[in-house]
């Protein structure tokens, strides 16, 4: 009997410590500004409809229809719009600049964009890729405007 009461520690003590790890949130990369139009986050295989105030977080998805714009502000004052019929994919993002952690990599897959550099473009402007299926960018602290066919 004390063999399995030592087992039933041991499955306590693991479920114990990866608990609070299953529990702990994604931190949000920023949030949207503005939305009009129709314009979606898509979130691990769900596309929920933008809203002003809601988070945006590191691997998430931003697309618009046709006639559709949506602004998103980062936690670094990054900012970026997309006009009607466009798509970019935020595949990183980390600010952490006390812990030395920054970094960006945006996908724009298809429509019209425009990108606002904010601090890690100040902080470390090698962590940051502006990438399309033509280019890739590196950025210097500015702002640009990208337009990829699709």
């Amino acid at each position: 009997m004390s063999g399995l009461h030592r087992f039933g520690g041991v499955v306590a003590f693991v479920l114990a410590s990866v608990t609070p790890v299953a529990a702990q949130q994604a931190v949000p990369a920023g949030h949207i500004k503005t939305v009009s139009g129709g314009a979606f986050v898509v979130r691990e295989n769900a596309t929920i409809p933008a809203r002003p105030g809601e988070a945006i977080f590191a691997s998430d998805v931003l697309r618009t229809s046709v006639g559709g714009a949506i602004g998103i502000t980062l936690k670094d004052d990054t900012r970026i719009s997309l006009g009607s019929d466009s798509e970019v994919r935020i595949d990183r993002y980390v600010y952490a600049p006390g812990e030395g952690g920054l970094g960006m990599v945006l996908k724009f897959v298809r429509g019209v964009a425009v990108y606002v550099s904010g601090r890690i473009a100040k902080l470390a402007p090698d962590s940051i890729r502006l990438e399309s299926p033509a280019a890739i960018i590196g950025v210097r602290g500015t702002t640009l405007a990208i337009r990829v066919d699709s």
